[in-house]
């Protein structure tokens, strides 16, 4: 089985996939999750996963492939021994060299970040050229795919829950609230309040991007993915579809094809 690890900021979102004839299948068979600390060693990361494949009922021994994208370097290493350490394989790491093809049209292909290239990859590989797609993660990205199949670059927003965080934190008075969908814009209390801010400016913010977007590209497809893409998509019509594991089935792609490339 291939074992995928998406490591953000956040969260590190993990997906299992099974192969028929020898491909891996379309779409994990299992998805697990687990908050992101730096300061944790191979050893922690390692005992978790390993009981997640105990209490999943699987055989951590069956993994016969581990790739990962990951956009906190001091977690790479840590990744690297555990893999090494706990399944006696070798990780391959998703970056603008091992990119499964994709065609940058971009200033530096170096700062482009591994998961927004996983989900450019995917987006191109499920939809076409002509692609915007939303990532409601710790930061929202907007990755654009023109229709030569190239990678434009695209726009990255505070996400929600670092604005919220920073209205607590630079406030006196002001707590820290989730993000919710509301009925009216109008608060009738301070979690209101800051609940219409967060939820309708973040709403205003993503249709205005898209925008411009569509005005300096030929836009076939909006998909949108990360934890958030569900709350958000409801307001957003041009978003076509939600696509939750869109990261991790771009980080599959990237390492068949370098499987294939190497054959």
């Amino acid at each position: 089985m291939l074992l995928t690890i998406d490591v953000g900021n956040t969260n590190i979102t993990i997906g299992l996939f099974g192969f028929v004839n020898r491909k891996p299948e379309k779409s994990p068979v299992k998805v697990w999750r687990m908050s992101t600390v730096k300061g944790r060693t191979a050893d922690e990361y390692g005992t978790l996963l390993m009981d997640i494949f105990y209490y999943s009922d699987l055989n951590a021994k069956s993994v016969s492939h581990v790739a990962v994208a990951s956009v906190v370097p001091a977690l790479n290493s840590v990744f690297e021994e555990l893999v090494k350490k706990y399944f006696n394989k070798k990780t391959f790491f998703v970056d603008h060299i091992n990119n499964g093809g994709l065609k940058f049209a971009y200033g530096n292909p170096k700062e482009v970040g591994a998961d927004r290239i996983a989900d450019a990859v995917a987006a191109y590989s499920l939809y076409g050229g002509g692609t915007v797609v939303i990532d409601f993660g710790t930061a929202a990205t907007f990755d654009c795919i023109d229709l030569k199949g190239r990678y434009l670059g695209g726009s990255i927003a505070p996400g929600p829950a670092i604005s919220a965080r920073s209205l607590n934190i630079k406030t006196a008075q002001l707590p820290q609230v989730e993000m919710k969908k509301l009925s009216k814009a109008i608060g009738s209390s301070t979690v209101e309040c800051m609940q219409s801010g967060l939820y309708f400016g973040y709403i205003g913010l993503i249709k205005e991007i898209l925008s411009r977007i569509k005005k300096e590209m030929k836009v076939n497809h909006i998909i949108a993915t990360g934890g958030l893409a569900e709350l958000m998509s409801g307001e957003i019509k041009e978003i076509e579809a939600i696509c939750p594991d869109l990261t991790l089935e771009g980080i599959k792609i990237i390492w068949e094809k370098n499987k294939k490339r190497k054959n």
